[in-house]
């Protein structure tokens, strides 16, 4: 075992660096582009860090809101959302909607982005990303601490119901993942990755 000159801290009682670095080392992570509407028909499309894939069948995705945030409270009043992935070519369209606005400004139209109806359900996606997810909410789950106290941060999971890929990602039935150049967080506020073809390699699991 190597002897590394480890820096040791404790959360709850701070980081003590210029930066928490939590978020930094869980990283990269894919971003929760997530898009939804509210019982009166208005739009929210807002990028989350916090997002993953979390079961094969049905197919699972999540994210977490830090706050009850609009896009959450869409989401608990009609039970559907779309995720659209982000990619290079859409960085700044992305990071645009990031913007705090009231929930009934349109953040395809701060962002400039096109929004395309569903098919099976009720929200629209961002007909410029080359991936999207629709959604129907399988469950909402306010996060807690070791202790039972709860933490200001929801943990919405959805079954994907829809899949829209942009053929130009597919070669000889198989998904390009880095064909598209998607964009990954690194932490801090506003770092991130872009995934290229030339960075990945494969490996094959011993079994």
């Amino acid at each position: 075992m190597t002897d590394k000159d480890l820096y040791f801290y404790e959360p709850s009682k701070g980081h003590g660096l210029k930066h928490d670095p939590f978020n930094a080392i869980i990283a990269p992570r894919p971003i929760g582009w997530i898009s939804s509407r509210d019982t009166k028909g208005h739009v929210n499309l807002a990028p989350y860090s916090f997002f993953n894939a979390f079961c094969y069948v049905p197919p699972i995705i999540g994210f977490s809101s830090t706050n009850w945030k609009d896009t959450v409270e869409n989401i608990q009043q009609t039970g559907e959302f779309v995720w659209n992935l982000a990619t290079m070519d859409l960085a700044k369209h992305m990071n645009a909607t990031a913007a705090h606005v009231a929930p009934e400004v349109d953040e395809f139209e701060i962002a400039g982005l096109t929004a395309v109806p569903g098919k099976l359900v009720n929200v629209p996606r961002v007909g410029e990303s080359p991936v999207a997810f629709e959604c129907k909410v399988s469950d909402i789950v306010r996060l807690k601490g070791a202790d039972g106290k709860e933490a200001d941060a929801w943990l919405t999971l959805g079954e994907v119901v829809a899949v829209h890929i942009d053929k130009a990602m597919i070669k000889d039935g198989v998904y390009q993942t880095a064909a598209a150049r998607p964009i990954v967080r690194a932490g801090r506020r506003g770092d991130y990755f872009e995934i290229k073809p030339e960075n990945m390699f494969e490996m094959v699991r011993p079994d």
